[in-house]
């Protein structure tokens, strides 16, 4: 999600003079199953002139996370604090991922990490085993194999990666190094359909009640998927497609052509590449945060892009792709004009433009050194940021394949210590 500080004149405003706000009453908020999104509309309702102190004293105990926003809104109302009744979590599909050895296995790739900056290679090399041997995702375990091959040499780890049926970072590395094709697993679906009916893409509570369904334990998510397939609701059709195999085909949507045919394919690319991350196309996408639509932006920030760009919007109006991506083309502008490599542009989209000067001017990373840029890339702290750079890169390298510009992940890898290709702060 975006949570970048453009300048320091948008923290000190708090107007909303560029926002037109929808009104909505205690009965429709009420009525909205429980979930993320209703606490959105919470939270809209609170810092409604209208919305009086009972009301919202009610209206909290329908909330199902309290975040920061929710928190404030509350305590200017009522001047309380809030707090939500506890409920019992609903049967929802298991999860098999064993909690216990992926923080194991996250320990040991770290140590092995620390290894290769000692230059102990032999000792990084079985941290890299134990880690591969925990961990249970695929893109973990590819993770893995990338760095064995790095430490060692060893062909046989490039070998393990290209019968990898995941599309990430690594195995499309592989696939470079020893000039090979990618991966078949990539799928783009054609949908002829324009739109499903009693589904509407841009209605946060009618994708709210399609999570709550693909949830439950006797739900077959293959027909919940055949259901939400048409263009329109294209993100939410490869959403579930992808979790009814278990991941195990990556699917890469190419929606809203009308929309983003007018941009360069470079900028097409990246803002597929980020959508795909945000929100796997969804436009009604709401996060615990209420980062929201397909692009995931910020309440401040569609305030200040409307404000920049003299509109009057609700913040509802994100939820149609075409002014998210709008939105997105904005706000990219002002991110390259510091930022060239997509890498870097996405470590400033979720982490923020001052995170990402910081991080690209420490004279420890993103310099010129023998596991370099992988060393930086994997160093990183901020562990969201760092994921988050990875699967747009990747994304962005396919989606400008899909756009008929034949590139490769290992030339972005190689210019990465180059300051004059990658950006204005170095």
């Amino acid at each position: 999600m975006i949570r970048t500080v453009i300048f320091t004149a948008l923290l000190l405003w708090t107007g909303n003079t560029a926002l037109i706000a929808k009104t909505f009453s205690y009965g429709q908020v009420k009525s909205m199953p429980l979930s993320v999104e209703k606490d959105y509309y919470i939270w809209r309702f609170l810092q409604q002139r209208s919305t009086t102190s009972s009301q919202a004293r009610a209206i909290i105990k329908e909330a199902k996370y309290l975040n920061k926003k929710l928190k404030v809104a509350y305590k200017k109302k009522t001047g309380q604090t809030a707090s939500i009744p506890k409920r019992k979590p609903a049967p929802t599909r298991a999860s098999k991922t064993d909690w216990r050895a992926k923080s194991n296995a996250n320990v040991a790739f770290q140590y092995g990490i620390k290894m290769v900056e000692r230059n102990n290679l032999g000792k990084a090399a079985q941290y890299f085993n134990a880690a591969y041997k925990q961990y249970t995702d695929r893109w973990e375990k590819d993770k893995c194999l990338f760095w064995l091959y790095k430490v060692t040499n060893k062909k046989s780890y490039l070998r393990k990666l290209r019968k990898s049926y995941h599309i990430n970072m690594y195995t499309l590395l592989a696939a470079d190094i020893v000039k090979g094709k990618y991966p078949r697993s990539i799928v783009t679906p054609s949908i002829r359909k324009s739109t499903v009916f009693g589904i509407d893409e841009t209605n946060p509570i009618h994708w709210a009640k399609i999570k709550a369904k693909m949830n439950l334990p006797s739900t077959d998510l293959e027909d919940l998927a055949d259901i939400c397939e048409s263009k329109a609701t294209v993100g939410m059709h490869t959403y579930l497609k992808a979790k009814a195999c278990n991941y195990r085909k990556s699917y890469f949507p190419f929606p809203y052509r009308s929309t983003m045919r007018k941009f360069s394919k470079e900028r097409q690319a990246l803002i597929y590449a980020i959508a795909r991350q945000e929100s796997r196309f969804v436009p009604a996408s709401v996060s615990r945060s209420f980062a929201l639509g397909m692009m995931q932006f910020m309440p401040f920030l569609i305030d200040h892009v409307a404000k920049e760009k003299g509109q009057r919007i609700d913040y509802d109006d994100i939820f149609k792709p075409e002014k998210a991506i709008e939105y997105a083309d904005f706000h990219l502008d002002y991110l390259n004009k510091y930022l060239y490599h997509p890498l870097f542009v996405a470590y400033a989209y979720n982490g923020g433009i001052g995170f990402t000067r910081k991080l690209i001017r420490k004279k420890n990373y993103f310099r010129k050194g023998p596991f370099e840029p992988y060393l930086s890339m994997e160093k990183m702290t901020n562990a969201e940021a760092r994921e988050y750079g990875k699967r747009v890169l990747t994304n962005y390298v396919i989606y400008l394949n899909k756009l008929g510009k034949p590139t490769r992940m290992l030339p972005f890898m190689e210019i990465l210590t180059d300051p004059s290709k990658t950006d204005k702060f170095r």
